[in-house]
């Protein structure tokens, strides 16, 4: 990308909140002007959203602008560093503006309360010149990457799992869009979200931090950003390790020859239609209720309760009598289960119940049955006790 013009002078004051910067020959009066007139674009204002606002708002990015429809959540808060317990129940966008009010009120924040879509990514993109995508979920790492291929806009990725982090910038021509690197996404439900698997608190700010780091040597135009290299980190090893990534010739999208001229349905090209969200629809008739569950249990009915979540999550939480047999240990495990017997299924919210029930159906499993919400649901409705996460 072409620098920012870095036509604005800087204040007495912003002389003073940068001088850091200044004095640095990489960066100095003309970076730190191009800082100011620089716009960037966060997707998301969570995990990697938190230290990407942070640390570009303190550098002193003039106009940072921010897409977002969450509200803050007790479990945000062990990676979300842009929000406090104070904000819970807030919307993302309130609390980030605010905070990074508090740490630069010199620069400019545009706050967007929307579902990033095909129908407005085009419009929320196209005036700024950086975009740095802060997502967890692949229908809307595509939208981006396409929105930004189309608008000849650099796109920053960062990806976290766990203890796994990723980094790269795509940027046509000069390197590879995300498609080149990933031409399909994998299919629904064999990549397991943050919210199923976890993630490592710190990690979020580390990959963020390199994505912000990325964003301002692209502003400045200075040193090698990671165009055509993904940095991959691993935190329980503590290394890092980069891949070179070719910029695809045959790529529909940035290729010789596109064929994408056009965003797309991308939650069509993802294969999800509420299956990822919400599991297999498997009709009300292999699906119950928590209250129906939690009845039979009063009234002493002789049937089982299965919990298919992992043994961390059991751990934090379960109902009492239940047999736990992750989704995953399924198929090896089933022998275990009487199929003479009624089941009730539950997971945390019903999504991977329900694609155990649909793999117990297929195995001639009849009286078994999805407890929709899952121990969720139960928490909330029946146990307000039951600590939830």
């Amino acid at each position: 990308m072409t620098p920012p013009n870095p036509g604005t002078e800087l204040s007495p004051q912003e002389i003073a909140r940068y001088s850091r910067h200044l004095i640095m020959p990489e960066v100095a009066l003309d970076g730190q002007k191009r800082l100011k007139a620089a716009k960037v674009l966060l997707i998301g204002a969570g995990g990697l959203g938190s230290p990407l606002g942070l640390y570009l708002a303190a550098a002193g990015v003039g106009r940072l602008g921010i897409v977002d429809f969450d509200v803050v959540d007790f479990s945000n808060l062990q990676r979300q560093v842009l929000h406090t317990t104070h904000d819970v129940g807030r919307r993302k966008l309130d609390s980030a503006a605010e905070h990074l009010h508090a740490i630069n009120p010199e620069i400019e924040i545009e706050t967007h309360e929307a579902r990033i879509s095909s129908a407005n990514a085009m419009d929320l993109i196209r005036p700024y010149d950086i975009v740095i995508d802060g997502t967890d979920n692949f229908p809307t790492r595509y939208l981006v990457n396409d929105a930004c291929v189309l608008l000849g806009k650099p796109n920053i990725y960062g990806s976290i799992f766990r203890f796994d982090g990723q980094a790269s910038v795509f940027a046509p021509p000069a390197g590879p869009c995300y498609r080149c690197l990933f031409p399909e996404p994998p299919p629904p439900g064999l990549v397991p979200s943050c919210a199923e698997g976890g993630v490592l608190g710190i990690l979020p700010g580390i990959i963020g931090c390199i994505q912000a780091t990325e964003a301002i040597k692209l502003i400045l135009g200075k040193g090698e950003p990671l165009i055509g290299r993904m940095l991959l980190f691993d935190a329980l090893r503590m290394k890092f390790r980069e891949i070179q990534v070719r910029r695809d010739p045959n790529c529909p999208l940035c290729g010789e020859n596109p064929t994408i001229t056009e965003l797309i349905d991308y939650e069509q090209f993802c294969g999800i239609r509420g299956d990822e969200v919400s599991g297999p629809q498997l009709g009300s008739q292999w699906e119950t209720t928590v209250e129906a569950v939690k009845a039979r249990l009063d009234s002493g009915d002789d049937f089982d309760i299965l919990d298919v979540r992992n043994p961390e999550e059991w751990q934090i939480c379960h109902i009492a009598g239940a047999k736990l047999i992750p989704v995953a240990d399924l198929p090896a495990r089933v022998h275990e289960l009487d199929s003479a017997r009624e089941i009730a299924v539950h997971c945390k919210t019903g999504a991977r119940s329900a694609k155990a029930v649909a793999f117990l159906r297929e195995a001639g499993f009849r009286k078994i049955k999805n407890v929709r919400g899952g121990i969720i649901e139960w928490a909330h409705k029946i146990d307000p006790s039951m600590p939830t996460y």
